[in-house]
């Protein structure tokens, strides 16, 4: 049985005539950990949603901007990343009173999170790090094998964006995330790939990596 997860040839996007993603060629396995990295709006995120489309079903997606639901609290922004699996009656009582069985495998990953004190709080209410780890809540509650992560940690300290990224590498199989920290991305990652202007500039083992690969990366010429 093959391992292959992703596979892009030659993928091409484009959002109102402007190439996004211009001849991706990736292939992806079971069991890896790849950051993306490269400069803003080079691509990572179009890449990352491009990966997604291929098996939505076996992927959970952390959100660069959280996607959440401001007007519901913590505890229901995380409920929501199963909602499929209730019907629409349960989902609704939901609302109005938690599902204990629910409560009990919620709350201890919002404890491993550190935002457990926040249950019952509106996300709106929140500031921008703990909207973050509600965001991330609601990914490992969905108990996927595949975690695709845009930015994860971006709005956390950072003693906090290592312990959330490793609770991230740590809940799924396959892990692939955007990061802009480059230091976190080789810690945490077995394969690095750098985006810039649409196209992968290099797809290499940490092993492999050089500092002259960074410096064209974030320095083209």
């Amino acid at each position: 049985m093959s391992d292959l997860l992703f596979k892009l040839n030659n993928l091409n996007v484009s959002y109102h005539s402007v190439n996004a993603l211009k001849n991706i060629n990736i292939e992806i396995n079971k069991g890896e950990k790849i950051a993306f990295i490269g400069p803003s709006g080079g691509g990572k995120t179009t890449l990352l949603k491009s990966l997604f489309n291929q098996i939505p079903n076996e992927c959970s997606f952390i959100h660069q901007d959280f996607g959440l639901i401001e007007q519901l609290s913590v505890y229901n922004n995380v409920y929501i990343g199963k909602l499929d699996q209730h019907s629409n009656w349960e989902n609704f009582k939901n609302l109005l009173s938690p599902n204990k069985n629910c409560l009990k495998m919620i709350i201890p990953i919002l404890e491993k999170i550190g935002i457990s004190e926040k249950l019952y709080n509106k996300v709106g209410e929140l500031s921008g790090g703990q909207k973050q780890r509600t965001a991330i809540a609601r990914s490992l509650y969905q108990n996927k094998s595949i975690i695709l992560a845009d930015e994860p940690v971006s709005s956390v300290d950072p003693h906090k964006a290592e312990k959330l990224l490793k609770q991230i590498i740590q809940s799924a199989d396959t892990v692939i995330f955007s990061l802009h920290n480059i230091e976190l991305a080789k810690k945490y990652s077995n394969r690095l790939i750098g985006i810039f202007n649409g196209c992968i500039q290099f797809d290499k083992s940490i092993n492999k990596l050089t500092e002259q690969d960074l410096l064209r990366l974030y320095n083209p010429k």
